[in-house]
């Protein structure tokens, strides 16, 4: 998956949220986790980072190039691909 692919499916979880379909998110949740298993050594750290820990406004603020991304408050450095 690519991330544009990624952010299709960001846009779609964070909207079935919106609209409280479980099925979108339950969905779409496990699309991206899939993302992360096959892909995380061809994404950006920071991405995978906030992927992995649910942090989905924030992935896709990084995605759209917001230079104003919150930080969080969980101290743990970025991987960089490994877990």
């Amino acid at each position: 998956m690519t991330e544009p692919q990624i952010k299709e499916a960001l846009i779609a979880l964070l909207d079935g949220i919106k609209r409280a379909d479980a099925q979108a998110i339950v969905s779409e949740t496990a699309r991206l986790d899939d993302i992360v298993q096959r892909g995380r050594l061809g994404l950006p750290p920071q991405l995978v980072h906030f992927l992995e820990r649910r942090s989905y406004a924030k992935a896709l603020q990084y995605l759209e190039g917001s230079t104003a991304v919150p930080s969080g408050n969980c101290r743990r450095p970025l991987t960089g691909g490994a877990s």
